[in-house]
């Protein structure tokens, strides 16, 4: 009988915790750094930084809502213990998501300039903006392979060698964005441009370590992984079933996030560069709260395959109460000190003053939003992936009309802008929840 105690949901959720954190720190680094360019230039570098690094991670979504959907159909594979049909989900995802990457890279280059120009108000925000994602974009191609070795190691619960993983990847990337942003170690100062050359290069950096690892350290046979294959639009179509869904709701997600960000430029370069620091601090709280939530839906689809159904609930509470016990210590400190946390990513005192009340607006948010992302990853997890895109497409329904009333219509101060996340943690916890509670997802079968 699969039961899964706190000593077992910990052991899932903590390397996943920690590689995410890893992750973050790609982002925290970029900010800090960029943060310390000095004056207007620093606030400049910030704001496009921060509107050049949404629009990657809304483009990314494509691809990482795609592995959502193969690591649930591997997980619940992975519990039927059917491993040798793991390998081919993993193959035609790894070709589908070159493919993916191929055309994104390709788009971006040709369309994301125009886009831009009609969305972003200030020239220079504009141009540093386009001289980021110039270079960023070619990490599409390492870590669009890269997620799907994360799925791969999530969906069979051995989540350790993410957290070495991200280590290398963010060592990697700190050494460089010094070097390429300030121009040490014999290397160019290229600014902006030196942040997004470095996260690019960690990225592929993080690719050929999951790629040596596997080939040397995991009995690969056992899952079939690296059998040569030709491309399967039968198993490619069954993988697509479960994973158009969350690909749409992702990008959906994470590109009317970047249209909130593009509302708030509007109303000036300060307020942007605020935005920024803040959604920096909140990436640290959403990785905690994603890696229980990403716990929960492998751990769900685990039970789901082994047929033990009824441990899903006991077990989603259990996961709750263990994200919880480390959000809100967290939650305190950002209450208590804002201060002392801001000035981690700038020395600029009136950019920390004028950061201060949305940085405590975005903090109590995470009340509510951490039972919102567990409760939804549950629904996902369940294999119905179909209710969960349209649970989200109901939340961001709710957030994009309550963005444009408050940022765009009121212009309202920035600490007001930020209670968007409260209305959309609250629909999205009320659905999900509900969901769980009277749907019949106990026999959905993939």
């Amino acid at each position: 009988m699969v039961k899964y105690t706190y000593r077992n949901i910990w052991h899932v959720a903590f390397p996943i915790l920690l590689s995410l954190l890893m992750e973050h720190m790609i982002g925290l680094t970029d900010t800090a750094f960029l943060g310390r360019l000095g004056g207007h230039a620093g606030e400049v570098a910030l704001g496009a930084s921060a509107l050049g690094g949404v629009y990657y991670i809304a483009v990314f979504m494509l691809g990482f809502g795609f592995s959502v959907g193969a690591q649930i159909l591997m997980a619940r594979r992975n519990g039927e213990e059917r491993f040798r049909e793991i390998g081919p989900i993993f193959q035609q995802s790894a070709l589908f998501l070159l493919f993916l990457a191929t055309v994104v890279f390709a788009f971006s280059k040709l369309f994301a300039p125009q886009i831009l120009s009609k969305l972003i108000s200030s020239a220079e925000i504009y141009h540093a903006t386009l001289e980021y994602l110039n270079w960023r974009i070619y990490g599409f191609f390492f870590i669009f392979l890269a997620v799907i070795f994360r799925a791969y190691y999530v969906a069979i619960t051995r989540t350790k060698i993410l957290t070495i993983n991200s280590v290398v990847m963010v060592l990697s990337n700190v050494v460089l964005n010094y070097g390429l942003i300030f121009g040490k170690f014999g290397l160019p100062a290229l600014g902006i441009a030196g942040a997004a050359i470095a996260s690019s290069v960690a990225e592929l950096v993080s690719l050929v370590f999951f790629v040596v690892y596997t080939s040397r350290k995991i009995d690969w046979r056992k899952y079939d992984l690296f059998r040569r294959t030709r491309f399967s639009l039968r198993e490619l179509g069954h993988v697509l079933n479960l994973s158009s869904w969350t690909m749409v709701q992702q990008f959906v997600a994470v590109s009317t996030w970047f249209l909130f960000f593009i509302a708030v430029e509007h109303l000036g370069e300060r307020p942007l560069a605020v935005t920024n620091i803040v959604r920096s601090v909140s990436s640290l709280l959403f990785i905690i709260v994603s890696s229980f939530a990403t716990t929960s839906s492998s751990l769900v689809s685990n039970m789901m395959g082994a047929e033990q159904s009824r441990e899903v609930m006991p077990t989603v509470w259990r996961i709750l109460r263990m994200c919880y016990m480390i959000v809100l210590p967290l939650l305190a400190i950002i209450m208590l000190c804002p201060r002392l946390i801001l000035r981690i990513y700038t020395d600029n005192l009136p950019l920390i003053d004028a950061s201060v009340p949305a940085l405590l607006v975005m903090a109590s948010a995470y009340l509510i939003q951490t039972s919102a992302f567990v409760w939804f990853n549950t629904v996902s997890g369940t294999g119905n992936t179909r209710a969960a895109f349209t649970l989200e497409m109901a939340a961001i329904a709710a957030y994009a009309l309550y963005v444009y009333i408050v940022v765009i219509r009121l212009r309202a101060d920035v600490a007001w802008c930020w209670t968007t996340e409260h209305l959309y943690g609250t629909v999205m916890f009320a659905l999900a929840y509900l969901y769980m509670r009277k749907a019949d997802w106990q026999s959905k079968k993939i």
